[in-house]
């Protein structure tokens, strides 16, 4: 069946954001759709029913396709662990990790199972929006592309590319990949969008022109910016450095130190919209704040080497000031782990470091093993008897005498986490807590402050709406859909 590709000049031009928008119109114009991404770098994810991982842009896409997510929406994932190596998952399951040299390879095995992910999806699709990775501009990496142009080719999908005209030189970026590209992808190219406008677009005319003229490419439209998109899980860690307090009335203060390989931070997507929580993301270089009255160790990628930086930053010593401040603490996955006695990493999965001393807050050790836990879980927190919902996604087991105080007893019988004597620490592995609204405020509650009750995955799924509108009025869509028609 039909399908479209979305390719940008660079990465953090909108892509995700425009796929997902182009997915909910669609859907709302009573298609069967499906995304589709080959090829993502992140060490955001999201867990399927099925119990395998796939890019969290990807699990909103299909949220925005009112589907379930599966692992054929994004067949490849790789999450980085270091600057020269990232694990590497396919279909879903982990299958090892790969040093940056071996990705200027061969990756036709690859190629081949995204290939076959993206046929199953067509035939259960009217139409199926793919989006690329990066910048097909990035000649360098071209030869064994599988993101950008190598795919479109091998799947014969027209493509569309994306400039961000925030950024600035946008008419240059998308010139350049004109110039840049060889004729074969040029062709391949059928326009280009202009995304994240402030202003009236009639002044830009001029410079849609000069696009027009010096590419050949045609103009599908100028993408205004989007302000819904806040409300949106971010994919990209650089996003956090914006994330602050969202008015005046903050009762509680949030601290969460940003670590090197953090993960899944969208986990706290749903606090930033109380209005009595200032939450806020602590840059390297900072203290963790003395008036925090939570500290939050999110998940990560590595959990030794970043409990290493985080001592590295001195913000082991301010933890521990916090705490005998009477402050609280509460770790997430790796958080959690961290939180423990030692973390063991005899097989150095996750880096070249085997083990490491935990921060001693809570009376249990973890060990990485190549068992990784992927499922989506549902539970009471036991503390407040809120009901909880969400996933696991971590390596390996965490246990020890602090365990018998569990935080999670989910419906299985089974129990997670450990919560200390005074009730002041507690982790657990679950990711996606927040998102439920009654532990939310059950939660803030403890900490003095008064939540709105709002229903955060309706909050998503209005702006997805409002995103759609938009897309619906500031582009061509039928003249966008006679590149793959889908009647």
């Amino acid at each position: 069946m039909a399908a479209l590709m979305i390719q940008g000049c660079g990465s953090d031009v909108g892509k995700s954001l425009l796929v997902a928008g182009l997915c909910r119109l669609l859907t709302n114009r009573g298609k069967v759709v499906r995304p589709f991404k080959p090829q993502n770098m992140s060490n955001n994810a999201a867990v399927t029913a099925t119990g395998g991982e796939i890019g969290r842009s990807t699990a909103l896409q299909a949220l925005a396709c009112r589907t379930p997510p599966t692992v054929d929406m994004n067949p490849v994932l790789l999450k980085p662990q270091s600057d020269l190596a990232a694990q590497l998952i396919v279909r879903g399951r982990r299958i090892e990790t790969r040093h940056a040299d071996t990705f200027a390879r061969d990756r036709s095995d690859l190629l081949q199972v995204a290939l076959d992910s993206f046929r199953g999806l067509q035939r259960e699709a009217d139409i199926v929006i793919v989006e690329g990775a990066g910048s097909p501009a990035e000649t360098n990496l071209r030869a064994h592309d599988i993101a950008n142009m190598g795919f479109a080719h091998a799947a014969d999908v027209p493509v569309v590319l994306v400039g961000d005209i925030d950024r600035g030189h946008v008419i240059a970026a998308l010139v350049g990949a004109h110039a840049v590209l060889d004729a074969r992808d040029r062709e391949r190219v059928r326009g280009f969008i202009i995304n994240k406008f402030r202003g009236e677009v009639e002044l830009f005319r001029a410079g849609i022109e000069t696009i027009e003229a010096h590419t050949g490419w045609r103009s599908f439209g100028v993408v205004p910016w989007l302000h819904a998109a806040g409300a949106l899980p971010a994919e990209d860690a650089m996003a956090l450095e914006h994330v602050g307090p969202v008015g005046s009335t903050a009762r509680v203060h949030v601290a969460i130190p940003h670590l090197p390989h953090i993960a899944n931070f969208d986990d706290f997507d749903p606090l930033r919209f109380e209005p009595e929580v200032h939450l806020e993301f602590i840059a390297p270089g900072r203290p963790l704040p003395l008036d925090a009255d939570l500290i939050i160790l999110p998940g990560s990628k590595a959990t030794i080497a970043d409990l290493e930086f985080l001592r590295a930053q001195g913000w082991h010593i301010d933890l521990q000031a916090h705490v005998r401040r009477g402050g609280r603490v509460l770790g997430v996955c790796a958080g959690y782990q961290m939180l423990g006695k030692r973390v063991e990493d005899p097989q150095r999965i996750e880096g070249s470091q085997e083990s490491c001393s935990g921060l001693d807050l809570l009376d249990v050790n973890s060990t990485m093993t190549e068992d990784k836990t992927l499922r989506p879980v549902a539970g009471t927190e036991l503390t407040s008897g809120a009901r909880i919902a969400g996933y696991e996604m971590h390596l390996g087991a965490t246990s020890g005498p602090g365990a018998s105080r569990p935080m999670i007893r989910f419906d299985d019988g089974k129990f997670d986490g450990a919560v200390s004597a005074d009730g002041r620490i507690a982790g657990c592995h679950v990711h996606g807590l927040f998102a439920d609204a009654a532990f939310r405020a059950a939660y803030l509650a403890t900490l003095g402050a008064r939540s709105t009750g709002e229903d955060h995955a309706q909050r998503v799924d209005s702006a997805l709406d409002e995103i759609a509108a938009a897309l619906e009025s500031a582009l061509a869509i039928d003249r966008l859909l006679t590149l793959a028609p889908c009647d």
